[in-house]
């Protein structure tokens, strides 16, 4: 039995923005992991801040970027200096010798 001092708040593993991906109800935003921060007023878990310019989703007490990513196909990491999505590159093996 864990007798640490403070206050254990219950949370579900099936809880991930603000769903219960079993299609039950879910409970307090998210699954509560190393660094996230709990919300008292809400009752809600949500995780760390990514990148200073990402707002907190209060719907689904995720981050969001104030850019949605496209949604081509390619695969984008963000970019805080420009606050943009920048397309990763690929290997292109069509032009290997």
């Amino acid at each position: 039995m864990d007798t640490s001092p403070g206050s254990w708040i219950k949370t579900s593993y099936n809880t991930i923005a603000n769903t219960h991906t079993q299609g039950g109800t879910p409970l307090r935003g998210n699954y509560a992991g190393i660094g996230y921060t709990y919300d008292s007023t809400h009752d809600v878990f949500y995780p760390p801040k990514p990148f200073n310019s990402w707002v907190l989703d209060q719907s689904t007490w995720v981050w969001k970027a104030p850019v949605e990513m496209p949604t081509d196909g390619k695969t984008y990491t963000w970019d805080e200096a420009t606050t943009s999505w920048v397309a990763v590159p690929t290997a292109n093996t069509a032009n290997t010798k």
